[in-house]
């Protein structure tokens, strides 16, 4: 590791005891290079293999392992310190979170892992990691989304991890809403409905006396949209102002976006977009600049994300 990574290292490892640290960043397809037995052709899982059509090589997934690894770090540097709470999205399995948090220069810290396995068609899932010098997990569980006539839904669940941290205990629920894929019209249903189930398990939380619950994730609209009107009254959006000024966590068709919102219930924060600079690349059709992600279409690009993380300091 050089200089410059120990630096990182141990600017971004001291923590503040008067701030709880979040980050959210939706991986892209973060993929071992594994291909299961009883894979299916056109699977994701397939697709992603040292054998499949976008040959993802033991290579390419380390190389990317060490990216995001570097990419905390540097946004710990940034922003006063590392986080002490990660939630991510479009990750494979446990596996992968293990490579990340163990041989990469994550090793040297103390993150622990949250990860259910999914119903998801596409084989991803959310996660969080979380710093255990500084919050002790007292539970999790997988949240299902449910369909009119109750079934699970081929979804991504709501992780809800409850811990007890420096300034108290504090509900974190992890998202990554149903995408826009058939039509933004034809899916906003699915996204109304996974905004509801939010909103059923944070009053849960809330009858159960829990006051202080923060939702991060990749929600697939942008904090105006009605669907998160169930929301009112018990989160605060804290997306709308960086909406409203034009910024964005994603680059689609040369305007940004911002689908990686934070939702805040019983305190005060305000939610900041993470640009990486090695992790950013200029964006030769539109101007400016943009994330610099793993695949573009079927080609490897060599970058890790088409999503910029987003930051919340909360105050204890």
């Amino acid at each position: 590791m050089g200089s410059f990574l120990i630096c990182l290292l141990l600017y971004a490892g001291q923590p503040r005891s008067d701030t709880l640290r979040l980050m959210f960043w939706n991986l892209e397809n973060f993929f071992d290079w594994r291909a299961d037995s009883t894979a299916a052709p056109g699977s994701s899982d397939l697709a992603f293999s040292s054998r499949g059509e976008r040959h993802w090589t033991r290579k390419r997934f380390y190389t990317k392992c060490n990216a995001i690894a570097k990419g905390v770090l540097w946004a710990g540097s940034a922003y006063g310190g590392l986080p002490d709470i990660i939630g991510f999205c479009e990750v494979e399995n446990a596996f992968v979170l293990r490579r990340l948090v163990q041989s990469t220069v994550l090793r040297k810290l103390d993150y622990g892992i949250v990860h259910y396995e999914s119903p998801d068609r596409r084989g991803i899932d959310v996660a969080l990691l979380y710093r255990r010098g500084r919050l002790k997990l007292l539970s999790s569980r997988p949240c299902h989304l449910y369909g009119a006539d109750s079934s699970v839904l081929t979804t991504r669940d709501i992780l809800l991890a409850h811990f007890l941290g420096p300034g108290g205990d504090v509900a974190v629920l992890v998202n990554h809403h149903p995408s826009k894929f058939g039509g933004a019209a034809a899916s906003q249903s699915r996204r109304e409905l996974a905004a509801r189930r939010l909103r059923d398990v944070s009053d849960s939380l809330y009858r159960a006396g829990h006051r202080l619950i923060v939702a991060m994730g990749d929600f697939n609209d942008t904090p105006d949209n009605p669907a998160f009107g169930g929301l009112d009254g018990r989160f605060q959006n804290l997306g709308l102002p960086l909406h409203l000024r034009g910024e964005g966590s994603i680059k689609y068709d040369g305007k940004w976006e911002l689908i990686d919102l934070f939702f805040l219930a019983g305190a005060q924060g305000t939610q900041q977009l993470v640009r990486i600079p090695f992790l950013m690349q200029r964006d030769g059709t539109h101007g400016g600049s943009k994330p610099w992600r793993t695949y573009s279409g079927p080609r490897y690009a060599g970058g890790i994300s088409d999503h910029c993380p987003v930051w919340l300091d909360l105050p204890l």
